[in-house]
């Protein structure tokens, strides 16, 4: 099991953001979601299956990223964000 950080930019008027988020949380046993367009997701699949999901709701002019994360992060979040972060990386 690993922890994937999700980044996209929907750059289309009128995006609807529904399919993609449902997409992200079927990746995974448990994710997490604080920032708008960033999400964590705790999984056994691979970067490139992860964005093999994500695909069919993303057009050409959207962009995606999605790496692994380490145990070296930083950052101002919520405490409970902290939380999941210890937990599940």
């Amino acid at each position: 099991m690993a922890v994937y950080s999700i980044h996209y930019d929907l750059n289309g008027s009128n995006k609807d953001y529904t399919g993609l988020q449902e997409a992200i949380k079927n990746c995974g046993s448990v994710w997490w979601h604080y920032l708008d367009s960033t999400w964590l997701v705790s999984t056994n699949l691979e970067a490139n299956a992860i964005y093999e999901k994500l695909k069919p709701h993303l057009d050409k002019d959207d962009h995606a990223l999605i790496i692994g994360v380490t145990s070296d992060y930083s950052g101002w979040l919520p405490e409970k964000a902290w939380v999941w972060i210890r937990k599940y990386i």
